[in-house]
């Protein structure tokens, strides 16, 4: 038997989370939803089954379940941590959370599933990282990493339905990200690096195990619905040889290659599960150096899909 909860079942994430369930492989025996009070009664449709959205409290949470794909905020996360470990739930948090914590495995599974030994919470990683670990574990493993330089073009939908609404209804109220692009994502900090840019640094060198690789990011909103794109400046420690680099991407689990700049856009790379890579050239200013491009479709391979497949790795793992 395979029981399963989704909790911030009705939001953009959590809607995503059913979707990308439902098309897996994974075993789901009873599914049961929660959401706040506001969308108690909410029916929603599995593999054919109408499942009643519950109200997330302490006494709802069902002890009969086996794992939990949370979408419902760090502080709810946080919230719920510790109900989670007195009934033996197994939960994978798509909040920023837990990510940081030695202790919390933060896992991309084409990265580095074999980083998970068995504990009882599992850190989904931000988006944006998320698509860009996948071609850098490529890189570093053929030729070493030096030092990573992000640029993101994030869409709106990163900051949840207020942002598709800003954009689709733009206003003073709202925001100015209509025909308009905001060179920060989340709060500044002392530094002058936002809560964004400080995600992508150290989620980078936890997930590829080099907690002193040099990494940088600017984290931009773009006037786009839906998929990020991030521009990657990578240093090697051995050049690199481009065509062994394509070669290697084009089998890479989770990656599409193409040259082709149409597939190359936000609008191509939604409703995938795939990250697409492409613009691979030399940069003739540093030795040892490359440019990369990945867009990729955040709600999916970015949160709800990444954290099915963390799912699907869990529980094979346990058959």
């Amino acid at each position: 038997m395979a029981e399963i909860a989704i909790i911030g079942a009705t939001g953009m994430v959590g809607r995503q989370m059913l979707e990308s369930l439902e098309s897996s492989s994974c075993r789901v025996d009873r599914l049961y939803l929660y959401a706040s009070k506001r969308s108690e009664g909410v029916t929603m449709t599995f593999r054919g089954t109408t499942v009643t959205v519950r109200a997330l409290s302490e006494s709802s949470i069902e002890p009969s379940i086996d794992y939990a794909l949370f979408s419902a905020g760090g502080e709810t996360a946080r919230a719920y941590a510790h109900i989670m470990r007195k009934h033996n739930i197994v939960m994978i948090d798509n909040s920023s959370a837990w990510r940081m914590d030695p202790e919390v495995p933060l896992i991309v599974p084409e990265v580095n599933k074999a980083h998970y030994r068995g504990e009882p919470l599992i850190a989904n990683p931000n988006c944006s990282t998320i698509q860009a670990v996948v071609p850098l574990y490529v890189i570093g493993r053929l030729f070493g990493l030096k030092r990573v330089a992000y640029t993101t073009y994030q869409s709106v939908s990163g900051s949840g339905r207020k942002g598709i609404d800003a954009l689709d209804n733009p206003s003073p109220e709202k925001g100015h990200i209509s025909d308009n692009v905001i060179p920060q994502i989340d709060v500044f900090e002392t530094d002058g690096y936002t809560k964004e840019e400080h995600k992508m640094i150290h989620e980078t060198r936890k997930i590829l195990l080099d907690e002193s690789l040099p990494v940088t990011a600017t984290c931009v909103r773009v006037p786009v619905s839906n998929a990020h794109a991030v521009a990657i400046n990578v240093t090697t420690k051995t050049p690199v040889d481009i065509e062994v680099l394509k070669r290697h991407l084009n089998h890479q689990p989770g990656i599409i290659l193409t040259d082709t700049i149409e597939d190359l856009t936000p609008k191509a790379a939604r409703d995938q599960d795939a990250i697409i890579v492409g613009r691979i050239r030399p940069d003739e200013s540093l030795e040892n150096t490359i440019h990369l491009w990945t867009v990729a479709d955040n709600l999916r391979k970015g949160a709800a899909t990444n954290a099915v497949q963390i799912l699907k790795t869990i529980m094979e793992g346990q058959t």
